[in-house]
C-alpha cells in the first residue's frame, strides 16, 4: 500500500507540473505561431495523460489477490505502460504529420522576449522533475515512472532546442520550426517503441537479470550441506510478487527431517532479503563413492568439449539399478537440444556399458 501511495504521490507532481507547462507552453506557441512549442505543448499534455493513466494502472495492480487472480494483479502495471507507449506514439505521428505540413507550407514564427523566458524556464522544470520522477520510479521499481521520468528529462533537451530555434529564427531570419518539429516527432516515436517493447517484454517475460541470480545463488549456497544451486526459475506476476523455483544439491545420507529444515531455511532466507517467494527442490549427490566421482568427471569433461551445453549438474548413479541421472544445460543456440543429449548419452554409454542413463534437458532460463 505505501509503494501505491508513493506512485500516485509522484505522479500527480508529474500531472500538476505538466498541465502548468501545458498552459504556458500553448500560449507561447499560438502567441508566436511556433508549431514546435505546440508540439511541445502537446508533449507535455501526453505526459499529463501518461501519469493519469501510471496512477490507475497502480491502484488496480495494488488490489489483493482473489480466486480468479491468486497470483494478485500486478501486471497491470505493464500494461498501462503498454497504454502509456501507445499514446506517446499517437502524439509522434501527430506531431510528425503537422511538422512535415511546417516544411512545406511555412510561416514565420514571432518569438518575444517573454516567450524564450518561460521555454527556458520549462527547460528547467522537465529537467528536474525528470530526474524526481526517475529517481523516485528506480527506488519504487515502477516502469511507468521510470519511463515518465526519461521522457521528461529528453523533452527538457527538445524544449532546450527550441531555444536553438528561436535564436537561429532572430539572429538569421531563417524558419526551422518545422524541421525541429520533425525531429521531435522522431524522438517521440523512438520513445513510445522503446516504452512499448519494454513493457511487452515484461508481460512476455524476462530472463532474469544476472546479478540477482548470482546474489541469490550465493545466498543459498552459504548454507551448511548445500552444494550448489541449479535451475533457478523466477515469474514475475508484476513489479513487487516475484516467485520461484530452485534446486539444491545435498548429500544422499542427510535425512527428511533434515532437509525440511534446511529448505525451508533457505526459502525464509531469501524472503526476507529479496522478498521472492522461493519453493526449494533437491537433488542428491553421492558420497564417497570414488567411481562415481570419476564418472561425473568424464561427463563434465564430455560436456565441456560440446559448446551447446551450458552445465551439468544434478549427477546421480544408482548402483543397484545401474542408472545414472543428470541435467543438461542447452544453449538457445543448439540446432536439436534432443541431438545433443543424445550424443552424451551416446558416449558415456560406449565408456560405461553397464549403466543405462537418463538425461533430462534444462533450458538456459538464467545464469
Amino acid at each position: 500500500m505505501d509503494r501505491e501511495k508513493s506512485i500516485v504521490r509522484v505522479s500527480i507532481v508529474g500531472i500538476v507540473v505538466n498541465l502548468v507547462l501545458v498552459a504556458f507552453k500553448a500560449f507561447v506557441g499560438f502567441v508566436t505561431g511556433s508549431i514546435a512549442v505546440i508540439l511541445d505543448a502537446v508533449n507535455n499534455l501526453s505526459d499529463a495523460l501518461s501519469s493519469v493513466i501510471t496512477i490507475i494502472g497502480a491502484k488496480l495492480a495494488g488490489r489483493a489477490p482473489d480466486k480468479e487472480h491468486p497470483y494478485g494483479h500486478g501486471r497491470i502495471e505493464y500494461l498501462s505502460s503498454v497504454v502509456i507507449a501507445v499514446l506517446v506514439l499517437l502524439a509522434g505521428l501527430t506531431s510528425f504529420k503537422e511538422s512535415v505540413e511546417k516544411i512545406l507550407h511555412p510561416s514565420a514564427a514571432n518569438y518575444t522576449t517573454v516567450s524564450l523566458i518561460i521555454i527556458a524556464a520549462a527547460v528547467l522544470t522537465k529537467y528536474f522533475l525528470g530526474r524526481y520522477v526517475s529517481r523516485q520510479g528506480k527506488k519504487l521499481n515502477s516502469q511507468s515512472l521510470i519511463a515518465s521520468g526519461a521522457d521528461a528529462t529528453f523533452d527538457a533537451v527538445l524544449s532546450l532546442s527550441t531555444l536553438v530555434a528561436a535564436a537561429i529564427s532572430l539572429l538569421f531570419h531563417l524558419s526551422v520550426e518545422g524541421y525541429l518539429g520533425v525531429i521531435i516527432s522522431v524522438v517521440i516515436l523512438k520513445a513510445g517503441m522503446e516504452i512499448l517493447m519494454e513493457s511487452i517484454g515484461s508481460i512476455i517475460g524476462l530472463r532474469v537479470d544476472s546479478d540477482l541470480v548470482g546474489r541469490m545463488k550465493e545466498t543459498i549456497c552459504s548454507f551448511d550441506h548445500v552444494h550448489g544451486a541449479y535451475d533457478l526459475t523466477l515469474h514475475n506476476y508484476g513489479p513487487e510478487r516475484i516467485m520461484g523455483s530452485v534446486h539444491i544439491e545435498v548429500d544422499d545420507v542427510l535425512t527428511a527431517r533434515e532437509i525440511h529444515y534446511l529448505t525451508r531455511r533457505i526459502s525464509a532466507k531469501i524472503y526476507q532479503e529479496f522478498g521472492i517467494i522461493l519453493t526449494v527442490g533437491i537433488y542428491a549427490s553421492n558420497t564417497e563413492d570414488d567411481e562415481y566421482a570419476a564418472m561425473k568427471e568424464r561427463l563434465e569433461a564430455i560436456a565441456e568439449e560440446n559448446p551447446d551445453i551450458l552445465q551439468v549438474h544434478a549427477f546421480y548413479a544408482d548402483r543397484e539399478r545401474h542408472m545414472v541421472t543428470f541435467d543438461l544445460v542447452v544453449s538457445f543456440d543448439a540446432d536439436s537440444p534432443q541431438a545433443v543429449s543424445e550424443a552424451v548419452t551416446a558416449q558415456m554409454k560406449a565408456e560405461f556399458p553397464e549403466y543405462v542413463f537418463y538425461p533430462v534437458i534444462d533450458t538456459d532460463v538464467s545464469d
